[in-house]
């Protein structure tokens, strides 16, 4: 028997998938020249295309709070059940919550 994988984006297939439409390495620059203040909320969305500032799989779709940044990154707060956590997420990665 073969040993199921363990990696970092192990079963993924279904939740990075892309729309046939946008499927592609690079990003909408729209999207990249957001700057995001603290406090501001963004939601996580995972561009499988780019590999840095990746968050994993199980916040894909959460919401956050933005800390501030670390070099290009961002620092967000997010709530997972009962605890806080804080991930550096790249803007690839974000959008901004419409209010």
């Amino acid at each position: 028997m073969v040993k199921a994988p363990k990696g970092y984006r192990h079963r993924t297939r279904k939740v990075f998938r892309k729309h046939i439409r946008e499927k592609g390495a690079v990003p909408p620059l729209s999207l990249l020249m957001i700057n995001y203040k603290p406090g501001d909320k963004v939601h996580i969305v995972v561009n499988p295309a780019v590999h840095h500032g990746m968050p994993h799989r199980r916040y894909h779709g959460k919401t956050g709070t933005i800390i501030g940044r670390r070099g290009k990154a961002y620092i967000v707060k997010v709530t997972l059940g009962d605890k806080e956590k804080t991930l550096f997420i790249r803007p690839e990665h974000l959008r901004p919550v419409k209010t």
